[in-house]
């Protein structure tokens, strides 16, 4: 997953673009086990995933308004489609990003 920064995420919403975008924080034990099952997703996908450590945005939090880490953000067409906070499983998150993947091929 490439790390982006606040501008790569606005570039993304004002272009009106796709994209999974992970958010955590580095202390967050949680979020290392999702980070793990996304970066499993992205490569039996072949999808673009992002992340992002919410730590250095916290005004994007509120205007995204992400209530949590780990938090995946699906954008499409620079729009959230959808905040997924419970990671629960590798098939469960796969289900989730293929369903949006089979939207937008351009993923």
């Amino acid at each position: 997953m490439e790390e982006w920064n606040k501008t790569d995420i606005n570039d993304t919403i004002t272009k009106k673009k796709s994209a999974f975008i992970y958010f955590y924080t580095p202390l967050c034990g949680t979020c290392q086990v999702a980070g793990r099952m996304l970066d499993i997703v992205e490569r039996i996908t072949g999808g673009s995933f992002a992340k992002a450590d919410l730590n250095y945005m916290p005004e994007l939090a509120n205007e995204l308004k992400i209530e949590s880490v780990p938090c995946l953000l699906v954008l499409q067409d620079g729009m959230p489609a959808e905040k997924v906070y419970a990671f629960r499983s590798v098939p469960n998150m796969l289900g989730i990003v293929q369903k949006y993947l089979g939207k937008d091929k351009g993923q």
